[in-house]
């Protein structure tokens, strides 16, 4: 990895909160901190129904998904049995308390992943 992406101040996480990164492609990304300043990124969706995660409540080296509080984890994304499913994780480092990201995972990981969709105006077409 070159270049890291400067992101923003550890403490302009909220403790126990995140704080998201808009990318030009794909959906967010979410950084997280926990209680012991520590810092993680995940995408910002729940494997389950795709949740926004930077909604959630950090808890240790996990964060609870706001829609139906499934339980993932911040070092991997994977979410604690009995449920199943994994959302994208993201390298993060930290240099003077700056919160860096990779650009090249920016620019690519997760990108298969779409925000869900609510609503009745989105509704299947009938002749389709």
């Amino acid at each position: 990895m070159s270049e890291w992406k400067v992101i923003c101040k550890v403490e302009d996480i909220p403790v126990l909160g995140s704080r998201r990164v808009t990318r030009a492609q794909g959906m967010d990304v979410a950084v997280f901190r926990n209680s012991q300043d520590e810092v993680f990124a995940l995408l910002d969706r729940c494997p389950h129904k795709g949740g926004p995660l930077s909604q959630g409540i950090v808890f240790g080296t996990s964060v609870a998904c706001p829609l139906h509080n499934w339980n993932i984890g911040l070092c991997d994304g994977q979410a604690a049995s009995p449920d199943e499913g994994c959302t994208p994780k993201f390298n993060v480092k930290v240099v003077d308390g700056t919160v860096h990201l990779d650009p090249q995972e920016l620019a690519t990981v997760g990108l298969e992943f779409s925000a869900p969709v609510a609503g009745p105006g989105h509704k299947k077409p009938e002749n389709a």
